[in-house]
């Protein structure tokens, strides 16, 4: 942005002058004879003491607060109320608005000093816009004047004694001087009032007091004074600062600005209407140019301003005033309304001549106000509007060019595009170290090419899913590096003018101008910064790249610049990432320059390793032949630096001189083996390297094996020279370890290549150990007068127009080749014989839940090696649900992987057992086991008893030694597994006749105590089935008690008929039983809550498998939980106790229990014994009555004496017992009989104690138990006689 005046470009804010902060002068520390001289810079000034004038140091830092505020700068795209302050001394004066001064008559028809009406002005007499008037407004004429004065202060007198009167001489005199200073202050600001008024410009004065005149009653009448005598508004224009930190002068710095921007505004506001009032003058006036008489060229013309130029003139004022203002939206109208006026001239070369004065200051303004409008378009992030302007404005002026003389074959034109996209380059550059963000320019979504109905959207629609990269807006980079592009074509046409000069012709408009020109050291500027933020910005592999174009430019540039060296430099880094990614077009004329680089600074190895690669890349066999003869002309011409010492030239990232191809012919052999290989050497049909002096090839095979040589022999008479495919036999490759010492000998053949030729190399290998065996390098050497250059090849690695396809070289006459069908054939693997075992795997399938399964393996040595054995075994996840299981094997236990369970030592033809044992539980179905048996050849007498006692070796450590004779066999099993035993339990819950504790009993509370009334007796009786398909032998059941808070066992039939009855066999269906009572002790919360109570332990049973022969197998433990147990609930119940017998006419007694179980109701209760004739009982008890009120868990008891009078199974009398709900009974006494009441209430259930069973069954411990009450029908006695 050099190019352009500063003022054309930075961004406008109002002006502020600040006057009234000068510093006072620095004490001088030297003598008056040695004056300071003016070009020596004065020393700062000093720091202030505390002996000094706080003023002063208030006076400093006000200057620091107030110049820091805002910074001229080009990008600023923050709308803060922030002036542009200038200090400036209180007697500045401002430049006169017209040439004579306000008091002359023709001061009205006058005109400004920078007017094109005005002769002495520099745009007399058709200038459209000068930088100075634009420095007028931003650094001499400001919005707003504030002054800053001291307010008087007398000094104080302090008083001898608080009792002394006030000296009222004094006070008077006091005030007197203040008055008179006041005054003079008043005097001076009223002279600063009127040169702002004759402006406009808002006047602001603030006064520098101390604190303690603050706090003077006297400070607001002096203050009313001075503003009334000076004239100055009542409206932010008298401030008064005492001394305050420096963060409290950045907030008054602040507020000073929030006050004073208002005034501003209106001062540039009424700036725009008066300007605007001239353009609709200029702009009614008809347009009527007649076209003046053709003068020569350099003659100055008197033409006047024409109206398009008045125009132009005014819209970029208003432009600049809004910009002042801080109105974006309308800088940007008057600026686009300006530049479409300047384009209108610049169409007409009558209106502006060419390569005149005024249409070099028209390119100027033209370029300038693009800047201002892709600028304000930046703000408002319109990022493709502003890339479209200046792309339309480069265009634009580069057809206009071509109109005025100035096309592409100038490099004016070029110098003025670089000047365009540098220009926007560091535009964009300043914008990102603020806040601007580039777009990302991601591809829309290719969904978005249909419609909804899925047919395809128009052709215009599917376009528009691309984007034109020069439409699109991107980091500074890219116009940096067109920037150094275009001057690099400014330099070509520079150089074609310089060169046409020395012919003869006529040099070209500002050549001497551009003779002054650095263009090298342009273009390397240009580049560097484009590099710099390229790799700021290469996020991608693709910008990566560009980035490395870039860094070959900077080197070319210096290649250009005769700076070999650097060029260099540059030129190794880039060539290994060309090399590595295959950029053959783009490494061929880096290699081109770096060898010319080269040659200028004289380096013979670098200029041989140049040549030798750009070979490799030669595109025709002209060209092959050609590098050919100036690597001879090279290697004949100069002796190598380090004699004896052979010059490496890498190619394994390059493209190779030779094509090869490695074929073997089987892809695995055995040990000891031989495998048969053909090695190809050719060149493809762009290359001669028939000129290029090879003397030797050298194959090297993997570790072990002796290099195989190929010396250069020229064929002798006899021999066919142009045989297109040539046949050297080279046997068996020697390996290292053989009894004879000495090397094989080299092998002679003709290495010479035509284009097309190739050289087949066949032999054999063997290996007496495993592994991979193929060509590790390959290495070509050159001689050449002392000279020996070695070229290691890549195996495998071909030219880019031979296509690489495994063949083998079948017969030469006629020459057939087989093609393999493998996709790998440049290698072959040596491997052991594989181990001969024979492995079975023994079991009595299926295996039965809780037992160790046993599995037997047996593994048998039919190999005539002595084999080391070690066993895997995994254990497979299951799934089937609530399964469990696990293997054991020798010591070892895992639900998983067993590792390294060694056999020992396998001699040929013996075998070995080891029992694996698979424990299931839970639930039944299949699991799967994974045995790995590892077999290791080892010699007979490398083992000894202690070997099995020895760390086991596993697959993975025998892998890690290619060189062991070593094999796997796997093997896979499923076991079935089904249940052993099935247990079905069947409940029946009897009610407690425990009576209930009474409400106030305090042994409730302790922790023994144990109540079953609400609970009962739970009776589980359990059978037990044999479900396994085989017999089994039941030793022992056993039920262990795991009593808890709830529930307790209170006795089994297992605790003693067990060992009477076990141990017995059992075949599949068999079943055998078991009776438990469980005693329940619930609380009353949880008997309302629902809950349920876990069996207080379980079933264990121990048994033994019946094997098929007779034996029995290991012991094994099923256990069977108690099932879960329900809480009856009763609430309201009547229990009645008869007796199982009675004798004839013998009293028998039987007993009534009401109780409540109810969590919260009282029970209102009335009995009633109805009593028939036919009834063969006499009674004695109560007939009908109301029991007390039974409160929440209470019970009543009723007793009566029957006598039976007849024998047999009789029914008892029947009772009745009724909850009454409303209505009331008659007074009456406990068994007084009374008559029948029709009472409403709701019945009680009787139950009788000797047939209270509610049943229920279960399957499992975790089954609901619901209870099915098996009662039913009349009480009934036997009455014996």
């Amino acid at each position: 942005m050099n190019s352009y005046p500063p003022e054309l470009l930075v961004q406008l804010a109002p002006v502020m002058f600040v006057a009234g902060l000068d510093l006072p002068p620095a004490p001088s520390t030297s003598t008056p004879s040695a004056p300071q001289s003016p070009g020596q810079t004065q020393s700062p000034p000093p720091t202030p003491t505390k002996t000094q004038d706080p003023f002063a140091s208030l006076v400093a830092r006000l200057r620091d607060a107030l110049q820091s505020q805002r910074k001229v700068a080009i990008w600023a795209p923050e709308r803060t109320r922030a002036f542009q302050m200038i200090l400036v001394g209180k007697d500045v004066r401002f430049p006169p608005r017209k040439l004579v001064p306000p008091e002359d008559l023709a001061y009205a028809s006058a005109h400004s000093p920078l007017s094109p009406l005005t002769p002495s002005s520099p745009l007399y007499p058709d200038g459209l816009i000068a930088p100075i008037w634009i420095r007028k407004h931003t650094a001499l004429v400001p919005s707003v004047f504030v002054l800053f004065l001291r307010l008087f202060e007398a000094p104080a007198v302090h008083a001898r004694s608080p009792l002394d009167p006030p000296d009222s001489e004094h006070e008077r005199d006091k005030a007197e001087e203040e008055r008179r200073r006041d005054t003079e202050l008043s005097a001076e600001v009223a002279a600063r009032k009127k040169t702002t008024n004759e402006r406009g410009i808002k006047l602001t004065v603030v006064l520098l007091a101390t604190r303690r005149m603050l706090d003077d009653p006297s400070l607001d009448s002096r203050l009313t004074y001075i503003r009334r005598q000076s004239g100055l508004d009542s409206r932010a224009a008298l401030f008064v600062l005492s001394p305050v930190s420096t963060s409290e002068l950045n907030d008054f710095a602040r507020s000073l600005q929030d006050a004073l921007y208002e005034p501003a505004l209106e001062y540039y506001t009424s700036h725009s209407k008066r300007v605007r009032r001239k353009r609709n003058r200029h702009s009614q006036s008809v347009s009527s140019y007649n076209p003046p008489p053709l003068v020569s060229m350099g003659i100055t013309s008197t033409r006047p301003l024409r109206p398009e130029g008045w125009t132009v003139r005014y819209e970029y004022k208003m432009a600049c005033f809004a910009e002042f203002r801080g109105e974006d939206e309308v800088a940007l109208k008057h600026y686009q309304d300006a530049y479409a006026t300047l384009m209108i001239m610049f169409g007409s070369t009558a209106i502006l001549p060419p390569r005149t004065k005024r249409w070099a200051e028209a390119k100027v303004l033209a370029d300038a106000i693009n800047v201002k409008i892709s600028k304000l378009y930046l703000y408002n992030r319109e990022h493709s509007l502003a890339l479209s302007h200046h792309n339309s404005h480069m265009r634009r002026f580069a057809d206009f060019s071509r109109g005025w003389g100035i096309g592409e074959e100038t490099f004016e034109y070029w110098s003025w595009m670089a000047r365009q996209h540098r220009v926007l380059a560091e535009l964009l550059e300043q914008g990102s170290n603020s806040s601007l963000t580039f777009p990302t320019n991601s591809p829309l979504s290719l969904t978005a090419g249909t419609s909804s109905a899925g047919t395809p959207v128009e052709l215009d629609a599917v376009r528009a899913l691309g984007l034109n990269p020069s439409h699109a807006l991107q980091h500074p980079g890219h116009y940096y590096y067109m920037a150094a592009r275009c001057t690099e074509a400014r330099r070509e046409r520079f150089l074609a003018n310089e060169k046409g000069i020395s012919q003869g012709t006529s040099a070209a408009p500002g050549y001497a101008n551009e003779k002054k020109v650095d263009h090298l050291t342009l273009i390397l500027e240009l580049y560097t910064k484009s590099y710099e933020v390229f790799k700021k910005h290469s996020s991608t592999t693709s910008q990566g790249r560009l980035t490395l174009w870039i860094a070959y430019r900077i080197a070319h540039t210096y290649y250009e610049s005769e700076k070999f060296d650097v060029a260099i430099r540059f030129f190794e880094r880039i060539a290994k990432t060309y090399r590595r990614e295959k950029w053959k077009h783009m490494l061929r004329p880096l290699l081109s320059t770096w060898y010319a680089c080269a040659q200028k600074l004289g380096d013979v190895e670098l200029m041989v390793t140049l040549l030798v690669e750009m070979v490799g890349y030669a595109q025709d066999v002209d060209e092959s032949r050609t590098l050919q003869d100036d690597l001879l002309a090279v290697l004949k011409s100069s002796v190598p630096a380090s004699a004896g010492k052979p010059l490496v030239v890498d190619l394994k990232e390059s493209d190779p001189l030779l094509d090869t191809t490695l074929v073997f012919w089987t892809p695995e052999v055995r040990v000891g083996e031989e495998a048969g290989f053909q090695l190809s050497f050719a060149t493809p049909m762009n290359m001669d390297l028939s000129a290029l002096p090879i003397d030797s090839v050298t194959i090297t095979f993997s570790d072990g094996y002796y290099p195989v040589v190929l010396r250069h022999s020229p064929p002798v008479d006899g021999q066919l020279a142009d045989t297109v495919v040539r046949l050297v036999k080279i046997g068996k490759v020697v390996p290292e370890d053989d009894d004879d010492d000495e090397e094989p000998e080299e092998i002679c053949t003709d290495l010479r290549w035509r284009p097309g030729e190739s050289l087949v190399v066949s032999g054999c290998i063997s290996s007496e150990v495993p592994g991979p065996l193929t060509v590790v390098s390959i290495t070509v050497a050159l001689a050449q007068n002392g000279w020996t250059v070695e070229m290691p090849h890549e195996l495998c690695v071909s030219h880019e127009i031979s296509t690489l396809v495994p063949r083998w070289l079948t017969s030469l006459q006629p020459i057939r080749f087989l093609q393999l069908g493998r996709n790998d054939c440049s290698s072959v693997v040596v491997r052991h014989r594989p181990h001969e075992l024979v492995v079975s795997l023994s079991h009595q399938a299926p295996a039965l839940l809780d037992e160790e399964y046993p599995i037997v393996i047996d593994i048998t040595n039919v190999d005539e090696r002595h084999l080391d054995i070690v066993v895997d075994v995994l254990l497979q996840p299951t799934e089937v649900d609530q399964a469990a299981q696990y293997i054991i094997f020798d010591d070892q236990r895992s639900s998983g992987l067993i590792k390294g369970i060694r056999l020992g030592t396998i001699a040929p033809g013996v075998s070995a057992t080891k029992t694996l044992y698979l424990v299931g539980s839970g639930a039944p179905g299949d699991r799967m086991l994974d045995i790995s048996i590892q077999s290791t050849s080892v010699q007979p007498g490398s083992t000894s008893k202690g070997d099995d006692d020895a760390e086991p070796r596993s697959s993975s450590s025998l892998s890690a030694h290619a060189a062991v004779d070593s094999c796997e066999k796997l093997q896979t099993i499923v076991i079935p597994t089904s249940g052993a035993l099935a247990a079905t339990y069947d409940v029946a819950y009897r009610r407690s006749k425990n009576p209930m504790p009474a409400l106030a009993d305090l042994s409730t509370v302790e922790d023994d105590f144990w109540d079953d009334s609400y609970g009962g007796v739970a009776v589980i009786t359990t059978r037990i089935e044999c479900s396994a398909p085989c017999g089994l032998v039941v030793e022992s059941l056993k039920l262990r008690r795991q009593d808890n808070l709830l529930a307790k066992v209170l006795d089994c039939s297992s605790d003693k008929s067990s060992n009477d009855t076990f141990p017995d066999e059992y075949l599949p269906g068999d079943e055998f039983c078991n009776v438990s009572r469980i005693s329940l002790s619930p609380r009353e919360e949880q008997v309302w809550g629902g809950e349920k109570i876990t069996g207080p332990g379980d079933y264990e049973v121990v048994w033994r498998r019946m094997l098929p022969e007779g034996g029995r197998g290991r012991q094994s433990i099923t256990r069977f939980a108690l099932p879960t147990l329900m809480i009856p609930q009763d609430g309201l119940i009547a229990l009645l106790d008869v007796p199982s017998f009675a004798k004839l006419h013998v009293s028998t007694p039987i007993h009534l229990t009401v109780r409540n179980q109810q969590s919260s109701h009282s029970a209102n209760v009335t009995v009633t014994l109805d009593l028939d004739p036919s009834d063969a009982f006499i009674v004695a008890g109560l007939r009908s009555g109301r029991l007390p009120i039974l409160l929440p868990g209470s019970e009543e008891k009723l007793s009566w004496n029957l006598i039976p009078i007849e024998c047999g199974h009789v029914k008892i009398p029947r009772i009745k017992v009724m909850d009454v709900r409303r209505a009331a009974l008659p007074s009456q006494g406990v068994g007084v009989p009374s008559t029948e009441v029709d009472v409403e209430g709701e019945a009680i259930k009787v139950v009788d104690v000797r047939a209270d069973w509610n049943t229920a069954s279960a399957q499992s411990a975790g089954d609901s138990v619901v209870a099915i009450p098996q009662q039913d029908g009349a009480s009934t006695i036997l009455v014996l006689p």
